[in-house]
């Protein structure tokens, strides 16, 4: 049966509310797939980039099944949410306030970068929901200050991303420490390669797996063409220009390396337009701080590369520039994904270079969808466009020469090599027992 409404999912009348306030009525592609069998108590593995709205689709059933099951007394948490950093914390607890604003649910944070006694009621008081970065909480469940007996629900979100950060030890434990619980939720950009998918094994018991990329018309609520660019400079003239326009209210400029970073912050300031940044290894409290200077609107600009924005929410974000081209088409979707949010346009904008138009062709055929060149006058390129064939598929004939080899290397015998025969044989011009050698030997006897 397709979702196409929250009433349909059967929610309490307190989060319908709430979803109401919001002005959401239709579930997104990754909550219509992932709620269900969640409110089923099924364990979830779920895949979807950012802005398709999984946080609701694991925060949903959650709080459903904390409305169906009241406690009789106050206790510790019954549910446990593990984020890989603070600021995801954060936006996630936010959320599920907003979610359960019209219900009596209670709602904590445990994270990094807090004091002791700031986390202290977290232990005395009554919590429903604690959602926590792991060091944090892992040292807090070692200290025996965190009971984790009454955890009902264990849900991870963006667990590729706490792989890569090498929690997979820390996650396990806490787990280990929360082997009562009856559902546990995995929520991942991707579940491409081996590692997160041993890891879910590891944790989940017979989960459904549920993905989802957006919905073609969440993507037509995004504008996405390009700019075609001789080279750096030109791109940063174009780059310039856009950031200009009254319309780029709010921008976020991706690119892939953290050098870069603070190349364009500079190039940006020299052109006049003041900017914030993100990049790898940033001490917390300059991450808050880049990220204020943006909400605040003291700056309309953040740069950042694809790791150093992962995990943050920033409202109200009018365009997203591609400055360096993704290599994946997971990430361009991720990238945009941070515009066009919460029933708004967005815009995409991509300055591409000729080495680029591989990518390119790559995301179009991803999304099924080809992006459009633009141009503006007083800034053409003057190189030649590369040719179609570079965006599109491979031709009949390269697939059928590649083919043909690949059957011509099947059909080829293979020759054993052993290890033996690799070793250093000193002078003899053959191994042992072959050839002159063994001629040799029987002249000898």
């Amino acid at each position: 049966m397709t979702v196409t409404t929250f009433s349909e999912l059967e929610l309490d009348e307190s989060l319908l509310d709430a979803l109401q306030d919001k002005g959401f009525t239709r579930p997104t592609a990754i909550q219509a797939a992932a709620i269900p069998p969640a409110l089923d108590g099924r364990d979830v593995l779920g895949s979807a980039p950012t802005g398709t709205g999984k946080t609701a689709a694991y925060l949903l059933p959650a709080l459903q099944h904390l409305l169906d099951f009241p406690r009789k007394k106050s206790g510790p948490p019954r549910i446990l949410i593990l984020t890989p950093t603070r600021e995801l914390a954060m936006q996630v607890a936010d959320h599920a306030r907003e979610l359960a604003k019209h219900t009596h649910l209670d709602i904590a944070t445990i994270t990094g970068g807090v004091a002791y006694m700031n986390h202290a009621e977290v232990f005395s008081e009554n919590q429903d929901i604690v959602v926590a970065t792991t060091g944090r909480l892992l040292q807090y469940i070692k200290e025996e200050n965190f009971d984790c007996r009454a955890v009902e629900t264990l849900i991870l979100d963006e667990a590729d991303r706490m792989l890569d950060m090498g929690f997979a030890q820390d996650i396990e434990h806490i787990a280990g420490e929360t082997r009562w619980r009856k559902q546990t939720m995995l929520f991942s950009a991707t579940l491409e390669g081996g590692a997160i998918n041993d890891f879910a094994e590891r944790l989940l018991e017979d989960p459904v797996e549920v993905s989802a990329t957006p919905s073609t018309r969440e993507r037509k609520k995004i504008h996405q063409w390009y700019y075609r660019a001789d080279d750096i400079q030109h791109k940063t003239a174009l780059l310039v220009h856009l950031l200009k326009q009254p319309e780029a209210t709010r921008s976020i400029v991706f690119v892939r390396k953290r050098e870069r970073v603070h190349e364009l912050a500079g190039w940006l300031r020299e052109a006049g337009i003041n900017n914030c940044y993100l990049e790898g290894e940033m001490v917390q409290g300059k991450r808050n701080e880049a990220i204020k200077r943006l909400t605040d609107g003291r700056v309309n600009v953040l740069i950042a590369t694809d790791v150093a924005a992962r995990g943050i929410d920033i409202p109200d974000v009018s365009h997203v520039f591609n400055f360096d081209m993704p290599r994946s088409s997971d990430t361009y979707l991720h990238r945009i994904g941070r515009t066009g949010r919460a029933g708004r346009k967005g815009t995409a904008i991509s300055l591409v270079e000729a080495h680029d138009h591989l990518l390119l062709g790559k995301v179009g055929r991803y999304i099924e969808e080809t992006l459009k060149a633009r141009v503006i006058d007083e800034l053409r390129p003057t190189t030649r466009a590369p040719s179609e064939k570079l965006t599109g598929k491979p031709s009949k004939k390269v697939l059928a020469k590649r083919a043909e080899k690949k059957k011509q290397e099947k059909e080829k015998p293979r020759v054993k090599k052993r290890h033996r025969d690799t070793k250093n044989i000193g002078k003899r011009r053959k191994p042992a027992g072959t050839g002159t050698d063994a001629q040799e030997q029987s002249n000898e006897e």
